[in-house]
């Protein structure tokens, strides 16, 4: 059966959504059932926002390496993947299904490139710069690490942010706030990740994101914890200035991070290093009822 000319485009984008949706489940369980507590008018653009980072993600994390493809030309797809999503920004479209609906959001929100050249910026730390494999490890210091997350994932909550905020009226006081906040939780999110990930990235990777030593100490690992609860502390204090179909959500993703942190404090260094910390999924579901049901008392108050 096919589709009239006038409805061609609305019928390909929405398969490009549907194609991002399929990203969410195939890599995060969690993202997904957070996604599931945002507004309609909130959770598509939300979803073509996470697909995107996710697929220029696996792009450095190993797939294409994987596939055969030499450094070299690892770093032209990368740089292929860019170039796309910025032409895609610009004209409102693309033949790749998952830079056309992030395109579609990007346009939508006024996500520009004041937030897609950062993101991509870490996306080319990843792969570093080598002439010959095999590459020495990647090693991270402070600096290098605070640019690496503010790309990775600061930006990523902003864009999200967009999303939220983009039909709200607000003054540059409140804006400004919101904006700490969010970057606040994607930088969080990220080194709660950067733990969790200890054994992944250091042996199959060969990245240190944490530090320049080898092997991190226990008290490296209860430094990180603070920061981190401070992060999530600075986060969760703008939650109500949130428009009311997006709390939940942000909630429900918090509160879960949150949990995974006290499981972090209570796993040594060594354990870290060997497996990957996890929160059940029977303890997610919980925590996204309670943070459906804060919000509905906040909001009803």
């Amino acid at each position: 059966m096919s589709v009239a000319a006038d409805t061609s485009f609305t019928h390909f984008t929405r398969t490009a959504e549907r194609a991002a949706n399929q990203v969410i489940s195939a890599y995060s369980t969690s993202f997904g059932l957070a996604c599931r507590l945002l507004g309609s008018r909130h959770r598509q653009h939300v979803r073509n926002i996470y697909a995107l980072v996710r697929v220029a993600d696996e792009l450095v994390d190993g797939v294409t390496a994987e596939a055969g493809l030499s450094y070299q030309e690892q770093c032209d797809a990368l740089t292929h993947f860019i170039a796309e999503t910025h032409r895609a920004v610009k004209l409102g479209y693309s033949s790749d299904l998952i830079i056309h609906a992030f395109a579609q959001t990007a346009r939508t929100a006024g996500i520009d490139d004041s937030l897609i050249d950062p993101f991509f910026d870490s996306m080319r730390m990843d792969l570093g710069e080598r002439s010959e494999a095999p590459a020495a490890p990647l090693r991270f210091d402070s600096d290098a690490h605070d640019g690496y997350v503010h790309g990775s994932a600061e930006v990523v909550g902003l864009m999200c942010l967009r999303v939220f905020m983009r039909d709200e009226n607000i003054d540059d006081g409140d804006a400004a706030a919101l904006e700490y906040g969010a970057s606040r939780l994607g930088a969080a999110f990220q080194n709660i990740n950067f733990l969790r990930d200890l054994a992944d990235d250091t042996t199959r990777l060969g990245r240190s994101y944490l530090g320049t030593s080898d092997h991190l100490e226990d008290r490296d690992r209860m430094e990180w914890v603070s920061t981190i609860r401070a992060q999530l502390a600075d986060a969760n204090a703008v939650i109500p200035m949130l428009p009311r179909d997006a709390r939940a959500a942000v909630r429900s993703a918090l509160a879960l991070f949150q949990a995974l942190t006290d499981r972090i404090e209570q796993t040594t260094v060594d354990e870290l290093y060997r497996h990957r910390v996890r929160v059940p999924d029977a303890v997610k579901a919980g925590l996204a009822a309670r943070a459906v049901a804060s919000t509905w008392m906040e909001l009803h108050r």
